[in-house]
């Protein structure tokens, strides 16, 4: 099965996102339901076709963000994911049963190791559940994926065996994952290219990709796949994901874009939304992009050497192969300043992306304004540290109303903190080894906890002696670890607003059980 492009000689690629499910995976990148929300709306508005929402078996809060997820999303593919269990696709099934358009996506282990050691079944026992399962998602929805996870590394002819039953069955996606980051391109698309040409009906089918980056060969591997006959890609935004990731949606995107002359394939995807898709992801798992990070790092479009500059400034595409307006980035950052009126601010929200309700508006201009006095430039980065933050913490429990630190050369520091936990407002002086040690004593005198700080990391939105400080905490605690970012014009500030994120997500997180979460 092939999906062309009405009016195109261009084959159509599917983008399947897996950022709310498999993205989620990564240690640490926890989001809330809320922020779940708003990252599958932007999803749905830039053109993805399928939006993979999580794993509804996993535990109450998954079901209910999936349920949600297929309720508010108008017209991609909502799927949700389920191991090969009755359970799993009963509760998946239920919870996709309300989108426009329902997947129920799941999976298997096929490789010999995977059948030893992980799933302690025969060939031909495996065989037996793929029917049953596939079978049982059929009769609840039409729309099945299946996946053979760990596919590469699963003999050919076994491979093939697999995939003919899942479709005999009823999938008609098949997904055949690099599910330990493996492959080489040339044996992943020799890979598609053989089970195509050997498996009956498989024109029945569109096949997928799905490729982690431990080799670092995600998005040349999923590229490869379309060569070899996939028509699907599973991706996530800035390629997050378990251990070192997934292919990265904007970097497939871009390369079929911009490599059109060897890649002769089409998205649905609007690139001018990437760059706040990106920017949104990182704000709502609490994971910095990489400043060099390809198509929306901070430096992707930016020239340093005197001779790209020189030739930069002489013609644009000696050493610039796509535009930053391209991918939505804006030509200049420098905005606005405290004498700047609403009917500006909110234009320049627009421009950035973000769609706020009257409170979230009010909020995030007497915020604005704030920071408009404390500085001399308030730029689009320092904008969106502040909407994103004003998003993140809406639906905190605990919150920083003040904090006063008294530090120097002589110590012990000390913070005095008031805090306001639920309806309640709570004060503490703390004592540490220097300002933050103490700030930090002071949140764990206010709200005890055994949560441990594994990251504190401090960097600056913007240039200038005035700048935010961005910080970065990841705590962890039962199994568990949770990210979360804050910016501040005071390094201190931003901190105890950090610390407080993160443990407002543990939490928030405290009742929730995962079932094993075997990836793909």
């Amino acid at each position: 099965m092939t999906a062309s492009v009405s009016g195109s000689s261009k084959d159509r690629v599917l983008i399947f996102d897996t950022t709310l499910r498999d993205g989620e995976q990564c240690p640490g990148a926890t989001m809330t339901l809320e922020e779940k929300l708003e990252v599958a709306e932007l999803l749905d508005i830039m053109g993805v076709d399928i939006i993979e929402a999580g794993f509804p078996i996993a535990s109450n809060g998954d079901f209910e963000a999936v349920s949600l997820i297929a309720k508010q999303v108008k017209r991609a593919t909502v799927a949700g994911l389920a191991r090969a269990i009755s359970a799993d696709i009963a509760r998946a099934g239920e919870a996709v049963r309300h989108a426009a358009r329902p997947r129920i996506h799941t999976f298997v282990s096929t490789s010999p190791i995977h059948l030893a050691h992980q799933m302690r079944k025969s060939e031909e026992e495996v065989l037996e559940i793929i029917t049953k399962t596939v079978t049982q998602a059929r009769n609840l929805i039409e729309d099945i994926e299946w996946s053979a996870m760990d596919a590469t590394r699963t003999p050919i002819d076994y491979l093939c065996r697999c995939v003919e039953a899942a479709i005999k069955a009823g999938a008609t996606t098949i997904n055949l994952p690099d599910t330990v980051g493996y492959a080489t391109p040339d044996e992943y698309r020799a890979m598609f290219r053989a089970v195509r040409e050997r498996v009956p009906n498989a024109d029945k089918a569109i096949f997928s990709a799905h490729c982690h980056n431990d080799l670092g060969l995600a998005v040349a591997n999923s590229l490869a796949a379309l060569e070899g006959g996939a028509r699907q890609i599973e991706c996530t935004l800035n390629g997050i994901g378990e251990r070192a990731g997934n292919a990265a949606l904007e970097e497939i995107v871009m390369a079929i874009k911009t490599r059109a002359d060897v890649l002769p394939y089409e998205t649905g995807i609007e690139a001018t939304m990437l760059t706040r898709a990106s920017k949104l992801a990182s704000a709502a798992t609490s994971f910095p992009v990489q400043y060099n990070k390809a198509i929306v790092g901070r430096n992707a479009f930016a020239h340093e050497s005197g001779i790209h500059q020189d030739g930069m400034l002489k013609n644009a595409q000696t050493y610039e192969i796509m535009t930053p307006e391209s991918v939505g980035v804006s030509k200049t950052s420098l905005v606005m300043g405290k004498h700047s009126g609403r009917a500006a601010f909110r234009n320049k929200l627009e421009e950035l992306g973000y769609s706020l309700s009257d409170n979230q508006f009010q909020d995030a201009f007497e915020r604005f304004k704030e920071l408009a006095d404390r500085k001399k430039h308030v730029y689009d980065e320092d904008i969106e540290a502040l909407v994103d933050q004003n998003i993140a913490t809406a639906h905190d429990r605990i919150k920083l109303v003040s904090l006063h630190i008294v530090a120097g050369t002589r110590g012990p520091q000390r913070a005095t903190m008031r805090l306001q936990v639920d309806d309640k407002i709570v004060v503490e002086e703390q004592e540490g080894n220097g300002p933050v040690d103490a700030t930090f004593n002071a949140i764990k005198a206010l709200v005890p906890h055994e949560a441990v700080l594994e990251l504190y990391q401090v960097h600056a939105v913007t240039e200038g002696t005035d700048a935010q400080a961005e910080v970065s905490v990841r705590l962890s605690a039962d199994n568990r670890s949770v990210t979360s970012r804050a910016a501040d014009p005071d390094t201190l500030v931003a901190s105890a607003q950090a610390y407080l994120g993160a443990l407002n997500k543990l939490m928030s997180r405290g009742a929730r059980l995962h079932a094993q979460h075997a990836a793909e």
